[in-house]
């Protein structure tokens, strides 16, 4: 018997290989198995990143009919109601065995991405009656026969998203759509500039795309992953980003049943935002470092921070850990996680002017030696905070503090240490600096810096 088919060879062989972790496990868990608590923590996050009214926040959460822009009228087609009923592919909503049907064309295309005009030149109208009604039908399409050209799948693949009963990015995102397109960056005096954010809004994405009913996220990232290759592939099929932006963005964003005069000067922006989706869609859907550590913790406990080995362990991820331990109310105006979070150790409910100051600190601790930074430091050390009783620490404190002051505590909270609770906090019997105080400091940090 070779070597190769001895079973103790292949034991070894299989012992060998790689163990593949999902690095978005406890994030997909959560969501399942606590979708109110996960949503009400993505939404925290998105309102971190964003400014949404009252109105578009309580359409992004559901809570109200999406409010759009529309044509006179807005009557649906009375032939798309009796395809739906018919539950068939095409005008139905949307669901994974629909999606599964559109992906012989996905599959197809992705082999064809040399086409010039890919998307632009349509194909043969009796062609694609054919390829619809079988696809309709259910059936397995052979479609390396050569019966049919990659220009009638691609204006199929356009004619499928534009008869869903709304568009693959859903009515009640379009204001956030909006809004992430307006995240620019600032200049050093902290003024708005006309300069794309884009690493906000590949996070603020990331986040949005985490609230998308299943089947949409599915079939937008196999749609986004072939036009992104269909792009790199530009210097062929004549089709770059904005080109494919242009002919996709009324099919997956725009608000159904409008015309291009309906949507007035948001156009320009919306095909720009499908553009960047394309050209970055290789990020787009994976989860931000903080929500993985976040529901890591909250399904795991704190225990592996509490020792000084694990915090060397985890000494490159500060940050992450920091994020994820704040994640659920950095600003007032954000949604707290309420239920079953808040009743995990790693869950305490802290004041928005603790978490300012704590990520005060670490923006301080951070920069260059210096003079400066040394009389940020003595600014918080003036600060004083006198530690709780001795009948509320927690195990793991230490018997004696050695600082007493508010620098002090910051530091062992930015390096890992156990967030207080909040009935500790309560005991406190000097409170800490109000938030006019925090401003007057981040003020300061950033005209010294």
């Amino acid at each position: 018997m070779a070597a190769g088919s001895d079973p103790h060879n292949n034991h070894k062989l299989s012992r060998s290989q790689p163990v593949i972790f999902n690095p978005d496990f406890f994030v997909e868990r959560l969501r399942h198995e606590h979708p109110q608590a996960f949503a009400d923590l993505v939404l925290s996050n998105i309102t971190r990143l964003i400014d949404l009214p009252g109105d578009a926040f309580s359409q992004l959460t559901g809570e109200s009919e999406a409010k759009l822009p529309s044509a006179a009228g807005f009557l649906r087609s009375f032939n798309f109601l009796k395809r739906k009923d018919k539950g068939v592919v095409f005008g139905a909503p949307l669901t994974e065995e629909g999606i599964a049907q559109i992906y012989q064309l996905i599959e197809y295309l992705s082999k064809n991405l040399h086409v010039e005009g890919l998307f632009r030149v349509p194909g043969h109208s009796l062609r694609q009656a054919a390829l619809k009604e079988m696809l309709n039908a259910g059936a397995e399409i052979d479609l390396e026969t050569g019966d049919f050209h990659p220009n009638d799948a691609a204006t199929l693949l356009k004619a499928y998203l534009g008869e869903l009963p709304e568009p693959l990015l859903t009515h009640r995102h379009y204001h956030a759509h909006l809004k992430i397109g307006d995240l620019t960056r600032f200049d050093d005096r902290g003024d708005k500039t006309n300069i794309p954010d884009k690493e906000l809004q590949i996070e603020a994405f990331q986040l949005l795309f985490m609230l998308l009913p299943p089947a949409n996220r599915s079939l937008l990232k196999l749609l986004l992953d072939l036009l992104y290759h269909t792009a790199r592939n530009q210097h062929i099929n004549k089709m770059s980003a904005i080109n494919l932006a242009t002919m996709f963005a009324p099919h997956i964003i725009w608000p159904k049943n409008v015309m291009a005069s309906d949507l007035q000067e948001n156009i320009e922006q919306l095909n720009n935002g499908i553009a960047f989706l394309i050209r970055h869609s290789q990020k787009l859907f994976k989860a931000p470092t903080y929500i993985k550590e976040y529901t890591r913790l909250y399904f795991t406990g704190s225990k592996t921070l509490q020792s000084k080995d694990d915090l060397t362990l985890c000494s490159g991820t500060e940050d992450g850990l920091i994020s994820a331990i704040t994640a659920a109310s950095p600003s007032p105006s954000m949604r707290t996680i309420s239920g079953e979070v808040s009743s995990t150790p790693t869950k305490s409910t802290q004041s928005y002017t603790e978490c300012a100051l704590r990520e005060l600190y670490q923006q301080v601790n951070n920069l260059p030696e210096s003079a400066k930074k040394k009389k940020l430091i003595r600014q918080f050390d003036k600060q004083p905070l006198l530690t709780p009783s001795a009948d509320s620490r927690t195990p793991f404190s230490r018997k004696h503090w050695r600082s007493r002051s508010l620098g002090g505590i910051i530091k062992r909270k930015v390096l890992g240490s156990q967030v207080l609770p909040e009935k500790e906090n309560s005991s406190l019997q000097s409170p800490l600096p109000s938030c006019q105080s925090v401003a007057r400091q981040e003020k300061t940090l950033a005209v010294e810096e």
